[in-house]
């Protein structure tokens, strides 16, 4: 163990005196190439160089800058003025908003078509018969066509062609009034219309004395057993319920 010990010892100082050595020689080139870099270059006197005068400068002319031209205003684009409606037209759009469906179907139909209106599979006489019953309840109060067309289940559009047919008839006057902020009819009877069918079995029709007949004549109506045959029949008649 002694003898590994001191061989080691022997390189470790021949590696010691090697690198100190190597640093002396270093220090040797850092020193020369210092001496080198340190040594003064003289410089060569430069060339003399003639003196160029410089030439006065061409006087140019001096250009007045124009003024830019005037930048054409932005014109601003102004509201649109209202135009004013006159009396006339505030009138005619006012009419129009308060338009019902009777005067829009008074534009669009002709006086033929309203005077011929009939509603499939219905006895037009026998409902306008019943139109006049109704009102007859009302007197000169009238009532609303939109209870009445209600009460006969009829549709707006048929009710209202109907009420227009009977109004051109003479039957009824319609009253045009705002009622829950909507423009409607009030329809009033004006005449109740003729039935046919309280004198469809009366014997004058068929009298073959009627030429004779008079209030103070021989043939009177007064004293006419075929007269009062016909009433006491129609009075036995049972009375139909509407």
């Amino acid at each position: 163990m002694a003898k590994k010990k001191d061989s080691l010892i022997d390189e470790a100082e021949k590696i010691k005196a090697e690198l100190d050595e190597l640093k002396r020689k270093k220090k040797i080139l850092d020193s020369s190439l210092a001496k080198k870099t340190t040594k003064k270059v003289e410089a060569k006197p430069a060339k003399k160089t003639k003196k160029v005068e410089a030439k006065p400068a061409k006087k140019t002319k001096k250009v007045e800058a124009k003024p830019a031209k005037k930048t054409t205003k932005k014109v601003e684009a102004k509201p649109e003025k209202v135009k004013k409606l006159t009396k006339k037209e505030l009138e005619e759009i006012k009419k129009e908003e308060e338009k019902t469906l009777e005067e829009e179907l008074e534009e669009q139909l002709s006086d033929k078509e309203i005077e011929n209106f009939k509603i499939e599979k219905v006895d037009m006489e026998r409902l306008t018969n019943k139109v006049c019953d109704i009102l007859v309840e009302h007197e000169s109060n009238g009532m609303f066509q939109s209870e009445l067309w209600k009460k006969l289940k009829l549709t707006s559009r048929d009710g209202s062609r109907l009420a227009l047919k009977l109004e051109r008839m003479g039957t009824i006057t319609r009253d045009k009034l705002l009622e829950n902020n909507r423009w409607t009819y009030k329809l009033i009877l004006k005449k109740t219309p003729i039935s046919t069918q309280s004198i469809v079995n009366a014997p004058c029709l068929v009298c073959p004395v009627e030429q004779k007949c008079s209030l103070e004549g021989e043939i009177s109506p007064r004293s006419c057993q075929f007269i009062e045959d016909w009433v006491i029949l129609e009075m036995k008649k049972p009375v139909k319920t509407k």
